[in-house]
């Protein structure tokens, strides 16, 4: 069997890292990318030939492509992108400053956007390929404090789910995973915004109810997951990882039925259909 091409962003630490390993141990060739290559240097060692770092800052769109081009000339194809790269800022909504807002959409969105514009040229030009974008379970809902990330996790779903329309015309599989809690740098390298004294109460509240419910896993165990996610046939175009978090979607969208019935009267009572106004359609 003819060993695949992955390219993986945010490589270098945290699920990027543990899925760049996985790769390499599994036999195939990895093109990281990220913009430190520090916790890669033992695996460049260990999988010479096997592994290609290129540094790459992803909110720079040129870079991206550029980056890109030149891990498709090393390797002459790819096979896998692992859009994973992403950052995390906490904060209630009131809170949140232009410069935390403006990091994190250019990260957390345009910078997978920019991965997914560059590759596709490739992919389609294979007729085929896997884009596997990493969210989280905070892209399927959302709670206090996490109001920004989970907003930049809602618009890749949106994005993504709109992609894998377009590409499946071209063989390429399209795959949103939702992974919950991992001991990752996420959690060390994240922010938080400049607090209100009058939320204070909430956040106490939360910090205990964090504290009791935290079902974190290694970041090898999302790693390992992903090897069979990638090896099924018809992937899923949504898969979640994690039990714990895995229930809170399932009682989260049951509640979501059932609010959506219970309304359902104004719902309906807002269309009552006409024929195209004359200025439409031109």
């Amino acid at each position: 069997m003819e060993n695949k091409v992955w390219l993986i962003t945010g490589a270098s630490k945290g699920l990027g890292y543990a899925f760049t390993q996985k790769a390499l141990e599994h036999g195939d060739n990895v093109i990281a990318l990220s913009r430190t290559n520090t916790q890669l240097a033992d695996l460049a060692e260990k999988y010479t030939n096997q592994l290609l770092y290129i540094k790459t800052d992803i909110t720079n769109k040129q870079n991206v492509f550029d980056s890109v081009k030149n891990a498709n000339e090393h390797f002459g194809k790819i096979d896998i992108v692992v859009n994973n790269a992403g950052i995390m800022v906490m904060g209630m909504v009131e809170e949140l400053s232009e410069i935390d807002i403006m990091n994190t959409i250019n990260t957390n969105f345009l910078g997978s956007l920019w991965i997914i514009q560059a590759v596709m040229p490739y992919l389609r030009k294979q007729r085929n390929g896997k884009i596997i974008q990493i969210t989280s379970i905070g892209g399927l809902l959302s709670g206090a404090t996490s109001g920004l990330y989970s907003a930049s996790k809602f618009a890749l779903e949106g994005l993504c789910e709109a992609l894998s329309q377009e590409a499946e015309y071209f063989g390429i599989k399209v795959i949103i995973v939702e992974p919950g809690g991992y001991w990752t740098n996420l959690y060390l390298d994240m922010k938080y915004s400049e607090p209100i004294e009058d939320y204070k109460k909430t956040r106490e509240d939360l910090e205990k109810k964090f504290s009791e419910g935290s079902v974190d896993s290694a970041p090898e165990v999302a790693a390992e997951t992903l090897l069979k996610i990638i090896e099924l046939e018809n992937p899923p175009l949504r898969i979640i990882l994690g039990s714990k978090v895995l229930d809170i979607a399932i009682e989260n969208y049951e509640q979501k039925i059932k609010e959506l019935k219970k309304y359902e009267h104004i719902s309906r009572s807002a269309e009552k259909g006409i024929p195209m106004p004359d200025g439409y359609g031109q």
